[in-house]
């Protein structure tokens, strides 16, 4: 079998696009290069192992766990199914955390905590972003913790990693920022039984009847770790805004913000604890 066969059979059963990435990450090579040797023939292993592939990806697992990895904000993270994919979306609160660090105070060394940490996209990013920042990750699942851990030291990140349940392992400590992208999908959604989120872990996507229950946790439990004037922000589903915004004022938290994403969906919101004394600290890569 050559390359042009060996794709062709592929789009019979999944897109183009798809069969090209997942035979490059087999052969090591780009699209490019699979173009201009379409008529190379194919090694035996490696066509047993693209054969395998195909047949899991037309079955709808996830590409991003078939190649090992997905990329997120200019670098490629590691994934496994033990994390949520890291997705685009995801980059606004990243965005923000780095303008929150950035726009306020004059100490140094912001401490910056990402809770629910799930590969540690956002956590490492912070840290090679803010080359300052005392970043910390936690997340509740050894597993999850594991490929964060992994994605920092391969990353070059200086960052600390916490096993602990959202803030239980936290206690006495305060943070400049607080980030969180928690579970906010309803318990009961349909699309938990649809597409990528199939293979998903759900501890990472579902949280209570209306999606909110981690929400509340966090956005009540968060000013007892901020530091006077820090900020809280949490990536949310498309239509929780407005409940996410009353669930931070009822927590105590004022200067409430809300951040649409580019599909113009308001994705993240936040807010400031301690309003009096802005004691942030200012972040300088």
């Amino acid at each position: 079998m050559i390359l042009a066969e060996a794709l062709a059979w592929a789009r019979s059963l999944i897109p183009a696009a798809e069969a090209r990435l997942l035979l490059g990450h087999l052969l090591g090579r780009n699209g490019a290069w699979l173009e201009a040797h379409r008529d190379d023939p194919l090694p035996a292993a490696v066509a047993a192992s693209f054969e395998a592939l195909v047949a899991r990806r037309g079955a709808g697992e996830p590409v991003a766990y078939l190649l090992g990895q997905r990329e997120f904000y200019g670098r490629d993270f590691t994934v496994t199914p033990d994390v949520l994919i890291p997705r685009p979306e995801t980059e606004l609160l990243v965005d923000l955390a780095l303008a929150k660090v950035r726009e306020v105070g004059q100490i140094s060394a912001p401490r910056i905590l990402d809770l629910g940490t799930g590969s540690g996209c956002i956590a490492v990013t912070l840290a090679l972003e803010c080359a300052r920042a005392a970043v910390t990750a936690v997340d509740a699942s050894p597993a999850a913790l594991a490929v964060a851990r992994d994605n920092g030291a391969r990353l070059g990140a200086k960052l600390e990693f916490v096993a602990s349940s959202w803030f239980v392992e936290l206690a006495g400590r305060r943070f400049d920022l607080i980030v969180s992208n928690p579970p906010y999908v309803a318990a009961g959604d349909r699309h938990l039984g649809e597409g990528d989120l199939r293979f998903e872990p759900l501890s990472a996507l579902a949280s209570g009847a209306d999606g909110l229950d981690d929400i509340r946790h966090i956005a009540a439990a968060a000013p007892a770790h901020l530091a006077p004037g820090g900020w809280l922000l949490l990536e949310h589903g498309y239509d929780q805004a407005e409940a996410v915004a009353a669930i931070l004022a009822q927590s105590g938290f004022v200067e409430i913000e809300q951040h649409r994403d580019l599909a113009g969906v308001i994705r993240v919101s936040g807010g400031a604890v301690g309003a009096a004394g802005n004691e942030f600290n200012t972040c300088s890569a």
